[in-house]
């Protein structure tokens, strides 16, 4: 028991020191990037190391497996040079059973990281995006899913339009049971128009069955006439309406069941928004994964030599993972292969590999 304390503590005290390593990184390298981006704005010093301070969480999270691989290499490595695996085998611990301390030290760190991390990432990720659309002081369309069905927000000169739809098509541009809501530049609605469906085209939707009121009269509901056919001008696009959504990393893992299941009510496909649910789920089978093939390549001692080979190899395997995790996520989101192949595939495929890498080497 006290030696599987032992190896956890290194283990967890190097992927903590890893981390923190690149999350200085990563400030850094945004700090630059918002300064660049600055030049051309109002934004001073301290809002772009703001901005950099609240991106860094995002870009750490998406780098956990690789800080997970380089923790397990670093502790394997200190190991093998303090001969410390050495005097482990020789007191009868085999291989396998020392590799459970990091292994169940890199599940806790996983469920850690999709259970307390993953909320934390999104909150960070939309208050980013917030503070930086602030900062711009640009045009904003907003798109929103609530129970009352699906809200959208477009801008123009004379002031603003909120959109209300029971339904939609999957990609946005057909609405049914839209009402459009037009405000003035006070926020003072203006003009609401209620219609059976409408289709959004080159800057324009295109109303069919709709009835219009305006509230600039004594009596709009007097005034409200009825048209087949009218057109709204609109500056979305059908690219903006899908971007609307965001990434599934910016909605806390325990909201997104239920925001799934809101976007399928809305007529929306919610498949891109499963597939990151299916792959958080699996991301601490995926750490684990990566302390193994860190054990697979380094577990050894010094004195055989070809160390440097050995970590470049685990370097290597760890990146083709990673790697091969977006690309099944790429492959998921489109349809090209089932959401729970794309999910839990790459990490099981990991730890079988690397455990017949380990059981060949420990036992021939």
């Amino acid at each position: 028991m006290t030696l599987n304390l032992y190896i956890a503590r290194k283990f967890l005290m190097n992927f903590l020191l890893i981390a923190a390593g690149f999350a200085l990184i990563l400030v850094l390298l945004d700090l630059v990037e918002e300064l660049h981006r600055a030049a051309d704005s109002s934004i001073g010093f301290a809002q772009a190391a703001r901005l950099a301070a609240l991106n860094m969480p995002d870009g750490l999270y998406r780098i956990l497996p690789l800080i997970t691989i380089l923790a397990a290499l670093a502790l394997f490595l200190s190991l093998a040079r303090s001969s410390e695996l050495v005097v482990i085998r020789a007191a009868g611990r085999s291989a396998l059973r020392m590799l459970l301390s990091p292994v169940l030290t890199a599940l806790a760190l996983g469920f850690f990281a999709v259970g307390l991390l993953n909320p934390i990432v999104a909150v960070s990720s939309e208050a980013y995006k917030a503070l930086l659309s602030h900062y711009a002081s640009g045009p904003e369309n907003v798109l929103s899913i609530s129970r009352e069905g699906l809200w959208l927000r477009q801008t123009a000169a004379a002031g603003q339009t909120v959109i209300r739809a029971d339904h939609s098509s999957l990609d946005g541009t057909r609405l049914v049971g839209a009402t459009f809501i037009s405000l003035d530049g006070k926020g003072q609605p203006v003009q609401r128009v209620e219609a059976a469906r409408a289709d959004l085209t080159h800057g324009a939707w295109q109303l069919t069955d709709a009835k219009i009121w305006h509230f600039d009269t004594p009596n709009p509901e007097q005034s409200a006439r009825q048209a087949s056919e009218m057109t709204l001008p609109s500056d979305l696009t059908r690219q903006q309406i899908r971007d609307g959504f965001g990434n599934p990393s910016e909605i806390p893992i325990w909201q997104l069941p239920d925001f799934i299941e809101r976007l399928r009510k809305a007529g929306f496909s919610a498949r891109e928004h499963r597939v990151w649910l299916q792959m958080e789920m699996a991301l601490p089978l995926l750490l684990a994964a990566m302390v193994l093939i860190g054990a697979g390549f380094t577990m050894r001692h010094v004195r055989f030599g070809r160390t440097g080979m050995m970590v470049l190899a685990a370097l290597i395997s760890g990146f083709a993972i990673y790697f091969l995790r977006n690309f099944a996520q790429a492959l998921g989101n489109s349809g090209q292969i089932p959401i729970a192949l794309a999910a839990w595939a790459p990490p099981l495929i990991a730890i079988l590999l690397s455990l017949g890498l380990l059981l060949h080497l420990e036992d021939g």
